[in-house]
């Protein structure tokens, strides 16, 4: 498969998911840019399967420098990026017991360095935010008062809109079967078609280690995690619409309102290969088994349940920047569970690297260097 056609865009973009999108939504302005989806509709796997909240607490120091940088946009979208808030009050409180006091102690002056807002919970306080905790299990916490809940759906929806808008084509049921290197820059095989650029950026998801292997590409050591959560009933007489959402210090699991119920999960990372992932019943249970300790919860009926893949490399920072040995060939990968809280951060990043820009200044007066996230630092396992 070789061409010396002249390319039909300049930048195909492969997975049409939130880290697509959101790239896309920021190139397309400057570029004609493609987005092929292997799906019918875009976000079906881990956009769509995200129980998402914005917290600049999240993550290690470069995810939580991106988050920040995010909050702008969520806060205040551009003029009809979206008809409906992205962004909802919640807080996050993250609570232990007495043997978890120093570390949380540790994680509030962490926390505090970043988001000056976030305070220490004493057991009196918890307790009276979230009744049904079990005394034993929060005799102390840290809470986050401005973490929000986030709308993925109008989130996602508005990148792909903005994208189309600016002249962006979405090309759906379009999953890459061959990827090759031709004088022009790159060509891909889909069943919709085969589509040529000089710039392809690999925002396949959990596939982007595959994506790489179709172009003869270094891999990163991408590892898709399964993360189960489900719906249940919030019991009768127990008011929950205003609880934070609410994290186990040890992360053995959180739970969190939603839509007059309660989701929760077992906060479980379990590796598997690149899939539809489906929810196991033995991490509901376990999460069941969790919940029912250490509040006074009795889960009777699970309403409904569902799995999503978490994609990170070793160091769970996301990678973003030109693959050292093909030129070309642009990763947006490895965004585990904080996708959709970087999104206009990374999706911005990623469209000034792609064209060859320096990091926005906004950005790099929070200390994000493009070489802490590119595909060539220390550590990604070459294939």
């Amino acid at each position: 498969m070789t061409s010396d056609v002249a390319p039909d865009f300049d930048i195909a973009i492969v997975g049409a998911g939130m880290a697509g999108a959101s790239a896309a939504y920021f190139l397309a302005p400057h570029k004609k840019v493609l987005l092929l989806e292997r799906e019918a509709q875009p976000g079906y796997h881990a956009t769509g399967r995200s129980a998402a909240l914005y917290s600049e607490t999240y993550g290690n120091a470069v995810v939580r420098a991106l988050s920040t940088a995010s909050r702008d946009f969520y806060y205040h979208p551009p003029e009809g990026f979206s008809p409906y808030p992205l962004v909802t009050p919640r807080g996050a409180l993250i609570v232990g017991g007495a043997t978890e006091h120093d570390a949380l102690r540790r994680t509030l002056s962490e926390f505090q360095s970043l988001v000056p807002s976030v305070r220490w919970q004493p057991q009196a306080e918890i307790l009276a935010r979230v009744p049904v905790l079990q005394p034993e299990s929060a005799t102390c916490g840290v809470f986050e008062p401005d973490a929000m809940d986030m709308d993925v759906h109008a989130i996602h929806q508005g990148f792909l809109r903005g994208a189309r808008a600016a002249g962006a084509e979405l090309v759906c049921n379009a999953g890459v079967s061959q990827i090759a290197r031709t004088a022009n820059g790159w060509e891909v095989d889909t069943p919709a078609g085969r589509f040529s650029a000089p710039v392809l950026v690999n925002a396949a998801g959990a596939w982007c280690d595959e994506l790489a292997q179709l172009a003869g590409t270094a891999t990163v050591g991408l590892v898709p995690m399964r993360r189960t959560a489900f719906i249940c009933d919030v019991p009768s007489g127990v008011h929950a619409a205003q609880w934070p959402l609410v994290i186990d210090a040890q992360e053995r699991f959180y739970f969190k309102p939603d839509a007059g119920a309660l989701l929760a999960s077992p906060a479980n990372a379990d590796p598997v290969a690149p899939q539809d992932v489906q929810p196991e019943e033995l991490d509901v249970a376990i999460a069941v088994d969790r919940l029912e300790t250490a509040t006074t919860l009795q889960i009777r009926q699970v309403r409904r349940k569902w799995a999503g893949l978490r994609s990170f490399v070793a160091d769970k920072t996301p990678v973003l920047g030109f693959a050292p040995d093909a030129p070309g060939f642009f990763w947006l990968a490895g965004q585990g569970g904080y996708g959709i809280q970087t999104a206009p951060a990374m999706g911005e990043l990623a469209a000034a690297l792609v064209r060859g820009l320096e990091v926005p200044a906004d950005m790099a007066a929070l200390g994000i260097h493009s070489g802490d996230l590119s595909p060539a630092r220390a550590g990604l396992h070459p294939a």
